[in-house]
Parts: structure tokens; sequence; C-alpha cells
């Protein structure tokens, strides 16, 4: 699934080409309509006054008064061009080419929602989201506040996205190996030294991923149809089975909060 490197990868691209732009048409190709699409055909008329993001979410503010909230699942993809199977959504732009917005989602878990500026009631998770990872306010005490509020294990707290916006399996598995820290080890029993270490190597993984325009294992794509590269500075996650790059250690691959989970049992030792 797109983490925050992935979406905010997909965020810079769209931004120059989309602000500015009057959605003069709005559809569903092949989605059925609910919750996944709500209020959908509300864009068309509606000029996008900006390309944000929270989280792992798309938020374009349009001059209406609403919001276009975009989610790309797991599957999904933004294109200028149509050159997929499995097209969900379809935006006609006013101005200069490229004049259309392409959906493609495979799987059928993405998201295109508009919804009044700032009423986010249909989505719990971004109403209930933490610090953005890469903001001024994912500070060691607001984290360690967060952290010491949860007994669930460390990795699914932190993929809550409750303690710290948009990391999700990929980025939670390379940051708990840099710190050391087991990912079953409860949130509440991290020491202080630790979570000033995994605080640091979330800030210093996303930079980096996003500076490689994300990580691509099978489907992502950015806006230009190209892959992320960061896969190639993964130290643990998708390496279950081979040994761990600082110590030698086999490398461990269990489900921990639903997700397959890759650590070095080791280098992490599970605390409590």
């Amino acid at each position: 699934m797109p983490e925050l490197p992935e979406v905010e990868t997909v965020r810079r691209q769209l931004h120059p080409w989309l602000v500015g732009r009057r959605i003069t048409r709005a559809r569903r190709v092949e989605a059925p309509p609910g919750p996944k699409y709500l209020n959908l055909e509300r864009a068309a008329g509606q000029r996008i006054l900006d390309v944000t993001r929270r989280g792992k979410f798309l938020i374009l503010p349009l001059d209406g008064g609403d919001e276009l909230i975009v989610h790309l699942g797991m599957t999904g993809a933004i294109s200028p061009t149509k050159d997929g199977d499995h097209l969900r959504v379809e935006l006609h732009l006013d101005g200069p080419a490229p004049r259309r917005l392409y959906f493609d989602d495979v799987r059928r878990f993405g998201r295109f929602l508009v919804v009044p500026s700032g009423r986010y009631e249909v989505l719990p998770t971004l109403r209930g989201m933490g610090p953005e990872p890469l903001g001024e306010g994912f500070t060691l005490e607001a984290f360690a506040a967060a952290m010491g509020r949860s007994r669930m294990p460390t990795k699914a707290w932190i993929m809550s996205q409750r303690p710290v916006a948009g990391v999700g399996n990929i980025y939670a598995d390379e940051a708990l190996w840099r710190a050391r820290i087991n990912p079953k080890t409860l949130a509440n029993r991290v020491s202080r030294r630790r979570l000033g270490e995994l605080r640091g190597a979330i800030v210093d993984i996303l930079s980096a991923a996003i500076e490689a325009k994300g990580t691509t294992f099978s489907s992502f794509r950015d806006v230009e149809g190209h892959a992320g590269a960061f896969v190639g500075q993964l130290c643990v996650y998708g390496r279950g089975g081979e040994p761990c790059l600082r110590c030698g250690q086999q490398l461990k691959s269990e489900v921990v909060g639903q997700r397959t989970t890759t650590y070095c049992a080791r280098c992490q030792r599970l605390v409590g």
C-alpha cells in the first residue's frame, strides 16, 4: 500500500499541473456509488486551489467550499493518460492539455470523496491522525506522550496513524530496525532514549524515501508512470530469512498487528 513517501511523490507531481484548474466534469467509471466515491460529481464546476497531503491522503481544497479527498488504496494510480484496464474515476479539466485525470485501481480499495471543507466524519482515520512526521509538531515530547498511552505492540500502534501520520508497513519495519526496537514490544514499554532514536529514524527514512520517489515492489507508479527507487535502500522489509545487515543474524518474519513484519531478534530484543 502506498505510504507517505509515495503519496508525497504523487502530490508534488500533481501540484503544478492541477492548481488553478477547474474540474468541468467528474465521473465514476466502473466504480459503484457508495462511501468510496462519495459526492464525486459535486466537484464539477469547482476550481482546485491547492494539492496538499495529510498522512496517506491527498486533499485538494476546492473554491466552492469543498475538499476532494483521494486515497490510493493498495493499487491506485493517478495519471494524465488513460493506460490502465481498471479505470475507476475520470476528471475533466479546463485549461491547456493534459485535460484529463484518470484513476486506475485494480484492487478497488482507493477512494475519491468530496466533502465540505474540514468535515471528515466519513474518514475516522483522518480525523484521529497524529502529527505529520516531517512537520514541526512531531516532537519527541509529543511522540513520547502518544506512545505512552498505548499497550499495543509498537509497530501496530505506529501504523494506527495516531502517534504519527503516514507510516505504514514498509517504513515501520525500517525505522524499528534502525532504532533497534522489537516490533512486538508494547508501545508504553519503549524507553525515551529509544523513542528518540525511533523518531529520528522515521524522519530520516521518510525523507530519503521521498527523495527516491517512494518504494515499488509490484504496483506503485508515480504520476509519470515511474517506479519508486527506494527499494534498493531497504534493510529489513521483504528480507525475511536473509542475514541482518548489521549483525548477520537471520531475519525473522512473522505477523504483528495483522501485517507481515520483518526484524532481527538479536538487534531488536523484546522488552518485557
